[in-house]
């Protein structure tokens, strides 16, 4: 039997999916080896058993995180997200003051395979990627600005990577700031702050903790 784990109260249960709020620095699925088995959907089915993943967060990246319950449920969200009919939105702290109020970032990515799990920028053989941005406030004297992150597709490290592709680096960031802007936070300052699901009626909201 494996060891039991710390609870991760449930935001939202029916008999069809579970939210949870997810901590930074816990994985969402279990990795490899005996130390990375504490992760969101072990320590969910602990309480239900029946909880499956339908997308995941970075184990840096704290939030709302969505599990089906039972195989056709997860079907059906997994496809959901996949034809974007599911809208996500992020709050996270960057490097720098943004000079515009708004604006989104159309770059392809890809795997860095010698340098995994980095991510890159490869306008010839990336896959398409968007993200929408919009600044909520602006801190002149740290030289930060807080914004909210709406990623269109879902990638991995997308936000993260379209971030710095723009000369703003996510505060915290231990893959894409540099030294002094990863040192500037205790953790990568980045959030699952709200997520929608119109076909079913439900949105949730969790504020950044930070």
């Amino acid at each position: 039997m494996p060891p039991p784990y710390p609870e991760l109260p449930p935001v939202y249960v029916d008999e069809r999916l579970i939210v949870v709020d997810k901590p930074a620095d816990l994985l969402t699925v279990p990795g490899r080896g005996e130390d990375k088995q504490d992760c969101a959907i072990h320590r969910v089915q602990q309480r239900f058993n029946d909880a499956l993943i339908v997308h995941r967060l970075d184990m840096a990246t704290s939030g709302l995180l969505l599990l089906a319950r039972g195989a056709e449920m997860q079907r059906s969200l997994s496809i959901a997200f996949a034809q974007r009919r599911v809208a996500k939105r992020y709050t996270a702290v960057l490097a720098g003051c943004l000079a515009e109020a708004c604006g989104e970032v159309d770059l392809p990515l890809m795997p860095d395979w010698p340098n995994r799990p980095r991510q890159k920028v490869d306008l010839a053989h990336g896959k398409p990627s968007l993200t929408r941005w919009q600044v909520l406030a602006r801190d002149e004297q740290a030289q930060s600005t807080r914004v909210a992150l709406e990623p269109v597709t879902g990638r991995s490290h997308q936000l993260r990577l379209h971030m710095q592709a723009i000369g703003h680096p996510i505060l915290g960031d231990p893959l894409y700031a540099s030294p002094a802007q990863c040192a500037l936070a205790p953790r990568l300052l980045l959030h699952a702050s709200w997520l929608h699901l119109p076909e079913l009626g439900l949105s949730f909201d969790s504020a950044a903790p930070f």
